[in-house]
Parts: C-alpha cells; structure tokens; sequence
C-alpha cells in the first residue's frame, strides 16, 4: 500500500511538472518595445501617420502618456482607442492638442462651401452667398469646436460680407470673450458683433 501511494504521489509531481513546462511563460516588454508597438500601430492608419504623435511607456507602473497634435477629434480618439486596445492592462494618460489643419482661401473650392452651407443651416447658422462668407465660417467654427474654452456646437456662427455674429448660450464670460477672440483673430472677418449670453 505504502509504494502505491509513493508511485502515485511520484507521478503526480512528473505531470505536474510537464504541465509547468507547457504554460506559456508571461514576458515583460521594456519601455521602448510598447513605445515602438504602439506607433507601429499609429503607422498603419494614414491619418494617424502623418500627425506628430509621441507615445511615452511606463511598464513598472503600467501606465502610457500619449502628447503631440492631430487636426481632429476623431483622430484624437482613434489614437487613444489604438493604444488603449493594444496595451489593456496599462492606464492611457491622453495628452494630445487637437488643432485643425486651416484650409488657404485659395484652397476652398463652391463644393467645399456648399457642404458648409448645407450644415449651417440644420445647425441654426447663416452664411451669406459669398466663398469668402463659407470659408470664415468654415474656419471660426472648427476653431471654436476644438477649443477647450469654448462649447463650440452651442455657438451658432453667422457670417455675411465677412461681418461675424455670434449668437448662442455660454456657461461663462471667459468663453464668451474667447469665442470673440477666436472670430476677430480669423483672416478676412471685418467685424465681430458678439451677442452671446452667459447662461451662469
């Protein structure tokens, strides 16, 4: 009885051991491996290519910086999706600036304004016939959506004869202030008329 339990108790420690040896054996990637990972990742979207994206590891504290700037949202969140899919386990820290790519004046085409009428309208806004009108209000409100202090979709834009009006609710002066900031500093308008209300 006694060697039985001794046979027994020696085979179990054989496939005990033969099943440690087939269990996958968990590697820990360096800084610069996830780092290299992650932009090989950013290299196969086109977008994401082409911005100036850095990307910052901390494997001991599991955590991952993401800096630099994009044109949009979209690929703002594209990017923290990537990484945030590719490295589960680790905490993405978002710090990417959204600054929109400005199209030239000669560079904006009736289609482009067509496309901008079409959308100011369902928003609220107004824009007079002129290319100049479209392409004002094209760049203000792309401004005023990627400006932290500024709620851009509550700001309805008129623009006609390259005279501004901003009308809306804003929760603060600050952002009132800085919507007229925003449009008086954008190439070609005349005048600002600012007829925002601060809600607070």
């Amino acid at each position: 009885m006694r060697g039985l339990i001794l046979v027994a108790v020696g085979g179990l420690a054989i496939l005990t051991a033969c099943n440690d040896r087939n269990k996958p054996v968990k590697t820990t990637l360096t800084n610069s491996q996830v780092e290299d990972s992650i932009r090989s990742r950013f290299a196969t979207d086109a977008d994401l290519a082409r911005a100036s994206l850095k990307v910052d590891a901390n494997v001991n504290d599991q955590k991952l910086t993401l800096s630099g700037t994009v044109p949009t949202e979209a690929e703002r969140t594209r990017a923290v999706d990537m990484a945030k899919a590719l490295e589960p386990g680790m905490t993405v820290t978002d710090k990417i600036d959204v600054k929109p790519t400005e199209i030239s004046r000669s560079d904006y085409t009736e289609d482009q304004a067509r496309e901008a009428r079409t959308r100011a309208k369902s928003d609220g806004s107004k824009i007079g016939d002129s290319l100049d009108d479209a392409w004002i209000h094209t760049k203000i409100s792309t401004k005023l959506a990627t400006n932290k202090a500024t709620p851009g979709r509550h700001i309805n834009v008129d623009v006609e004869k390259n005279v501004v009006t901003l009308r809306g609710n804003v929760e603060t002066a600050t952002a009132k202030e800085e919507a007229e900031r925003v449009a008086k500093e954008t190439d070609g308008v005349k005048k600002v008329r600012n007829l925002l209300t601060v809600s607070r």
